[in-house]
């Protein structure tokens, strides 16, 4: 991790546990990382690894049962005070992965954009609050006018610019967007991250980004970690990860990208990653060592020690 300037979030040791006392269940285990101002950090891992779980313990929709998160120097996670709560709401958004589900059907657009500014509990006239939901709503491509439909109306890339803009109305700093482009159909993708990179420009916008396809990670990503069932595999700069994949199950999830060449994709070989050939305990314990400036992985003494052989050819 970084020393040359101060992080703007820092999660260390992060665990998030599920279930009862009794049948406890860990979804997320001892992560580490940190995401600077400006930057695109990007959460890559299948379904069910924890990501979008780091993300809601971030934002405190999940409690936390260790490790601490820090924002801009202060700690965000636990029990905080109110004053640091609404804080967090205001400078931490979240764009979700459902477009439809996370969008109140029953209410129109102009309520759903402005909810944050209730919640906050502050009162805001009228006349300013209709002139930061158009300006929001403007933001993001779409027409003032739109504020007075209702999301069932629109298509599955309009209500994803809806959420945006109902994050965007808060004026964060820091956006979780927790696969915001896989429910969308591939045409739409690319407008969605291409109007989010350039919030990011505009606005000074830093990101968490959450997916499950690396590709899509690396065209908007600064930085990428790789998880799996709930620990951070390897973390490097999106295209360091690209040229030096140490990790197997980093290695498998490269392999599954599609090929746009047929005959390129009919030849290449999937590389499946088996957890039981990875086998830990008190004497062969699982380290996580930086191999390469800024680049994190995990394994045993011996495994680490042949990323480095590989490392030297």
């Amino acid at each position: 991790m970084t020393a040359e300037r101060k992080p703007l979030l820092e999660v260390r040791d992060l665990k998030v546990t599920f279930g009862s006392r009794r049948h406890p269940f860990t979804a997320v285990d001892g992560v580490s990382f940190d995401i600077h101002k400006g930057e695109t950090f990007g959460l890559v891992g299948e379904s069910g690894s924890g990501k979008t779980t780091i993300g809601r313990a971030i934002i405190r929709v999940n409690p936390v049962s260790g490790g601490t998160v820090k924002y801009d120097g202060e700690i965000i996670s636990g029990k905080v005070s109110r004053e640091v709560d609404r804080r967090v709401i205001q400078k931490i958004q979240m764009i979700f992965q459902d477009p439809m589900a996370s969008l109140n059907e029953r209410a129109k657009v102009d309520y759903i954009v402005s909810e944050g500014l209730y919640s906050l509990g502050r009162h805001v006239p009228e006349e300013e609050r209709q002139e930061r939901v158009s300006k929001a709503l403007s933001d993001v491509g779409l027409l003032p006018e739109f504020a007075s439909r209702f999301p069932h109306e629109f298509s599955g890339g309009q209500r994803q610019r809806i959420g945006i803009a109902r994050a965007l109305i808060m004026e964060p700093e820091f956006i979780i967007a927790d696969e915001p482009i896989s429910a969308l159909d591939v045409s739409i993708r690319a407008q969605v991250l291409n109007l989010m990179s350039k919030l990011q420009k505009e606005r000074g916008l830093t990101y968490l980004f959450i997916a499950h396809d690396l590709s899509v990670v690396r065209f908007i990503s600064d930085r990428i970690g790789v998880i799996y069932k709930g620990k951070l595999m390897e973390l490097a700069g999106s295209e360091q990860l690209f040229a030096h994949p140490f990790h197997p199950y980093t290695r498998s999830l490269l392999s599954a990208i599609p090929m746009p060449d047929p005959d390129s994709e009919r030849k290449k070989v999937l590389e499946v990653y088996d957890p039981a050939v990875h086998q830990y305990s008190e004497e062969n314990p699982p380290l996580w060592e930086e191999l390469e400036p800024g680049h994190f992985v995990r394994g045993s003494r011996r495994e680490l020690d042949g990323y480095r052989k590989l490392l030297d050819q």
